[in-house]
């Protein structure tokens, strides 16, 4: 992360919070709004019952003597420019949330992005892991046979095969040695296949074909 980010961020939050505080306010204003609504609807209320839209003269056209028009004429007109004004703030309330909305969803872009950086930054940064290196090589496997069995492959590179390793592999003899002596005892055969290692557990045993492994390995060149 780099030094301006910070102030980025922190300003980030700043403009945030105002934007909350701003709703919140907005929010403050549209229940006083719509109490002082209510409000006026009771006064009509209280006037017989009187709504938004009931005539205040008699059949005659006379006006009305059982209500007091003064107060139903400013109920009605208060109510009315409530309402306006209510209309406008609820438009303010969403174009509002919609910025906030639109910011939360830039930044979490951001976030998303910064964080994919950061691992591909952190994947190329870190070193691959070493392979060991092989002493042998598998020409062949025949069919049926143990090696084929254990899920041993051609071109198998051996980099463990029971206690023989890199280390202290001199000539195919150890490999010998230790399959001579192992015989009905499955032994732990590390190998690097197609830049990958796999560990293998080949029992040698005496089958159809020649010898107990049924594999033909050659030494590497070191």
């Amino acid at each position: 992360m780099s030094g301006e980010e910070v102030p980025n961020r922190a300003e980030s939050s700043e403009a945030r919070a105002a934007a909350v505080s701003d709703i919140q306010e907005l929010m403050r204003r549209k229940e006083e709004i719509e109490a002082q609504i209510k409000a006026n609807y009771d006064v009509l209320e209280s006037q017989k019952g009187i709504g938004m839209s009931e005539p205040l003269v008699d059949c005659e056209g006379y006006p009305r003597a059982d209500v007091d028009l003064y107060q139903v004429r400013t109920a009605r007109h208060n109510i009315i420019c409530l309402q306006n004004d209510h209309k406008a703030l609820m438009k303010q309330v969403e174009e509002a949330l919609h910025q906030l909305h639109a910011r939360d969803k830039e930044k979490q872009a951001r976030d998303m992005a910064e964080a994919r950086e950061e691992a591909m930054s952190h994947l190329l940064g870190s070193s691959s892991p070493t392979l060991p290196q092989a002493f042998a090589r598998v020409k062949s496997i025949s069919p049926g046979s143990p090696a084929s069995i254990a899920g041993l492959q051609v071109d198998d590179e051996i980099v463990e095969f029971g206690s023989v390793n890199t280390q202290n592999f001199q000539s195919l003899q150890n490999v010998g040695t230790v399959v001579h002596h192992s015989e009905g005892k499955p032994l732990n055969v590390t190998v690097i296949r197609r830049g990958e290692k796999h560990r293998l557990r080949l029992t040698p045993t005496r089958w159809a074909g020649k010898g107990l492994l049924g594999c033909n390995i050659i030494p590497l060149q070191r």
